[in-house]
């Protein structure tokens, strides 16, 4: 019975986590799309306090469920989707970790140019190229880990 808890809030995180981060990545994305300083500096706001409210927690949900699990199972860490869903988990975090710098930045710049009345400077857009190209290996990485727990390949 245990288990079946452990696995409940592994995949309630995981729901969480997907959710939240695409989420996030539509609406900061359209906000951008709008190239509208304020609505960007506002969307970025709120962008920011869900990663911190949401996203972070979860992961550390996921990440200690995950390991739960794995004990559980009586799995040793070396079975080939466990593995790969663990490196695939670090890659997320690499990407996320510059992702969430990144958007404090644009929230930063966007409020400054809004505040001073002029356009968005260079390194706005320059920081969210980044995180849009940094979100792509991201929510790829987060698909195959769920292909990789319900598979379960050899």
């Amino acid at each position: 019975m245990l288990y079946l808890w452990v696995k409940w809030i592994h995949i309630l995180a995981s729901t969480l986590l997907f959710g939240t981060g695409l989420g996030i990545a539509f609406f900061m994305w359209m906000a951008h799309l709008r190239g509208d300083p304020r609505t960007i500096a506002a969307t970025a706001r709120t962008v920011v306090i869900a990663d911190s409210l949401f996203t972070a927690p979860a992961v550390v949900v996921q990440f200690g469920t995950g390991l739960w699990l794995v004990h559980l199972l009586g799995l040793p860490l070396t079975v080939f989707w466990v593995k790969t869903a663990l490196v695939l988990f670090f890659v997320v975090g690499a990407c996320w970790l510059p992702v969430l710098w990144l958007q404090i930045r644009a929230r930063n710049l966007a409020r400054q140019a809004a505040e001073a009345g002029l356009p968005l400077p260079t390194d706005y857009h320059r920081a969210m190229r980044w995180w849009f190209w940094l979100g792509w290996p991201a929510f790829i990485s987060v698909l195959a880990i769920f292909w990789l727990m319900v598979m379960k390949p050899a």
